[in-house]
C-alpha cells in the first residue's frame, strides 16, 4: 500500500533554505576564483561539515570540538549569504576572502576527520535494581513437654547392703536342699550380686542374703547359692 504524502511546512522551509545557502556558497566560491566543478564542491563541503558537527553534538552534548566546528560551518554558510546580499562587490573580491575560500578544503577536511575519529562517550550503565526478597513466614512447631505426672517413674533406689556378719557369729551351714532348676537369666543376675557382695565383704554370699534381697523362695535361694559357691 502506498502512503499518502502530506506537505510539511518545516521540510519545505528546510529545502528552500538549503537551496538558497547552496547557491550563495557557489556564487561566493566562483567570485573568489573557484570556477567549474570546484565552485559546486564548496557548498557541499560546508553543508556536510555542518551536518557532521550537528550529529556529533546530539550524541555528545559536552564535546566542545563538535560545537566549535558547527560554529565554523555555520559562520561560513551565514557569511556567504550575507556577502552575496549586495554588501560585497562580487567582481572585485578582497584578497583575504580569496585566501579563506582557497584554504577552506583543508580546514573542512581537518574538522571532519576530528569529528569522525573522536572517542565516543561510553554510556553510563544504569544500576540494576534487585528486587528485595519477600519475607517468608516461618512456622516453628514446638514440642510440648510431657507433664510431670506422665514422665516414667524413676528406678527405685537400691537398698543398702546389710552389714557383713562377723565370722564368729555366722550360723552353721544348713544341709543342702534338693536342687531346684534355676533360669539362666536369674543365675546371671545372682552372679553379679554375689560378685558385688564378695567385693564388699570379702566372703561369698549365702542363701539367706539372696532370699532376703530378691524375695525368692528358700529352695530357689539355696539352689542359686549352691551353684554360685
Amino acid at each position: 500500500m502506498f502512503r499518502t504524502l502530506r506537505p510539511d511546512a518545516v521540510l519545505i522551509q528546510a529545502v528552500i533554505a538549503g537551496a538558497l545557502s547552496f547557491a550563495h556558497l557557489h556564487d561566493l566560491a566562483a567570485a573568489a576564483g573557484q570556477d567549474g566543478w570546484k565552485a559546486w564542491a564548496y557548498p557541499v563541503s560546508v553543508d556536510l561539515l555542518l551536518v557532521a558537527a550537528w550529529r556529533r553534538m546530539r550524541t555528545d552534548t559536552v564535546n566542545r570540538d563538535a560545537w566549535l566546528w558547527f560554529a565554523i560551518a555555520l559562520i561560513a554558510s551565514l557569511g556567504a549569504n550575507v556577502a552575496t546580499a549586495g554588501l560585497l562587490d562580487m567582481n572585485h573580491v578582497p584578497a583575504w576572502l580569496r585566501i579563506l575560500v582557497a584554504g577552506w578544503p583543508a580546514l573542512a577536511f581537518l574538522g571532519g576527520t576530528l569529528l569522525a575519529h573522536a572517542p565516543h562517550p561510553t554510556p553510563k550503565s544504569e544500576p540494576v535494581s534487585v528486587p528485595e526478597p519477600e519475607p517468608v513466614d516461618l512456622v516453628v512447631e514446638r514440642t510440648l513437654e510431657p507433664a510431670p505426672e506422665l514422665l516414667p517413674a524413676e528406678p527405685a533406689v537400691q537398698e543398702p547392703l546389710p552389714e557383713p556378719v562377723p565370722q564368729e557369729e555366722r550360723p552353721e551351714p544348713v544341709p543342702s536342699a534338693p536342687a531346684v532348676p534355676v533360669p539362666p537369666a536369674l543365675l546371671a543376675h545372682a552372679q553379679k550380686i554375689a560378685d558385688a557382695h564378695r567385693a564388699q565383704t570379702g566372703t561369698p554370699i549365702d542363701a539367706e542374703t539372696l532370699r532376703t534381697r530378691h524375695g525368692m523362695p528358700a529352695a530357689l535361694a539355696d539352689s542359686v547359692a549352691l551353684q554360685l559357691a
